[in-house]
């Protein structure tokens, strides 16, 4: 499980969906003992995160979104990871 991102103690994941795809283009969060899974649209798919990470990560997706969407294709298809950049 790659990370593609962090930035305020909050880790960014994306998997490699072998054998077919589970969901559509989506992250997975890290931050202290809370986890989220969430579309790279910013829909919750599972997961919780405290109030402001939520607000961290939802501005990080708005920015990055169409790179988040190289990174997952690219992740997908050709096995290569692609970071990004994290909030500052």
């Amino acid at each position: 499980m790659p990370i593609i991102s962090q930035f305020y103690g909050i880790l960014i994941y994306m998997y490699r969906e072998i054998g077919g795809h589970h969901n559509e283009p989506h992250i997975h969060i890290k931050y202290n003992e809370y986890e989220m899974s969430i579309t790279i649209k910013g829909e919750k798919l599972s997961g919780n995160l405290p109030k402001k990470q939520k607000k961290l990560v939802d501005a990080w997706i708005m920015i990055h979104e169409e790179e988040l969407e190289a990174a997952w294709y690219a992740l997908n298809n050709d096995g290569e990871v692609i970071k990004i950049k994290g909030l500052e």
